[in-house]
């Protein structure tokens, strides 16, 4: 019997950037083909200051005009006290994720508090959607940084010591940049599976093109399930400053999981058209 990998899309990461405004009937469109293909985990939109990402003003209106979750996780980034409101009262969302950074300069960069500062609000954000909403903080530069600020395997460990103590059952290592190598991907994972074990831990990459496969066999070998990506590789991290580091890229990811063995639950004939219509996006709006 196949091995079930939750494998998360994410439109929401790739369509932050796009310069032009996407209108919300085609972000509707697109989550509905999405869900129609068997896609049960999507990362879909966020609850930030339009003024910073205006890409994500209808936030509201396109978690309305989804269906009923029914057992199927949508997905909102949440950055701050005002977006956890926003969030606690928005229809249909069934988790929140928070974006945490080992570094301090990305951290104030991303949302503009301090590490120290995201301490508290990770805790409200526990207390707050205990029983109501799912919880996901993304660990981000967990794989090293470009800033030169302090890193460890240790430090990741410790950080994801933390959150679970404050009750945080969900965590994504995150290699922001798409700067790290395979070979770190696969030690701080396999660290962290050794100490905490696979349940609730992720990964959620960015990468150039070639390098693609190689990350994900490093996840596999760390006994992670849970991977994140978007069709056509599209988005990435706005400030890697590097255009073909972008999201593990959905259509090549997904056939290659499966197969290897691991059930997704993804109709593998609709990947291609999926992938065509992703690329349209950013080629029309980014």
């Amino acid at each position: 019997m196949a091995q079930v990998l939750r494998y998360v899309e994410c439109p929401r990461d790739a369509w932050q950037g796009f310069r032009r405004f996407i209108p919300t009937e085609e972000k509707v469109a697109f989550l509905h083909q999405l869900l129609a293909a068997g896609f049960r985990h999507l990362d879909l939109t966020s609850f930030v200051s339009p003024k910073w990402v205006p890409q994500m003003a209808d936030a509201e209106e396109v978690l309305a005009a989804l269906p009923p979750p029914q057992g199927r996780t949508y997905l909102a980034i949440v950055a701050n006290e005002k977006g956890l409101e926003r969030a606690l009262t928005a229809p249909n969302l069934t988790a929140i994720g928070y974006p945490f950074s080992l570094s301090e300069t990305f951290q104030l960069k991303n949302t503009n508090r301090s590490r120290e500062e995201s301490w508290p609000l990770v805790k409200a954000m526990v207390e707050a959607t205990e029983g109501r909403l799912g919880l996901v903080v993304y660990l981000s530069m967990a794989f090293g940084n470009p800033y030169g600020d302090p890193w460890s395997v240790e430090a990741v460990l410790e950080d994801i010591a933390r959150l679970r103590e404050l009750g945080v059952r969900e965590i994504a290592l995150a290699d922001t940049y798409g700067i790290a190598e395979a070979s770190r991907i696969g030690e701080v994972l396999e660290k962290a599976v050794a100490r905490f074990g696979p349940e609730g831990l992720g990964a959620h990459l960015h990468s150039r093109p070639e390098g693609v496969l190689e990350k994900v066999e490093a996840v596999l070998g760390a006994g992670v399930l849970w991977l994140e990506g978007a069709l056509a590789g599209v988005g990435g991290c706005p400030f890697a400053g590097d255009e073909l580091v972008g999201n593990l890229p959905t259509e090549k990811v997904v056939p290659y999981l499966e197969g290897k063995g691991y059930a997704t639950g993804i109709d593998l004939g609709a990947l291609p058209q999926l992938a065509g219509e992703a690329a349209r996006l950013k080629l029309l709006y980014g």
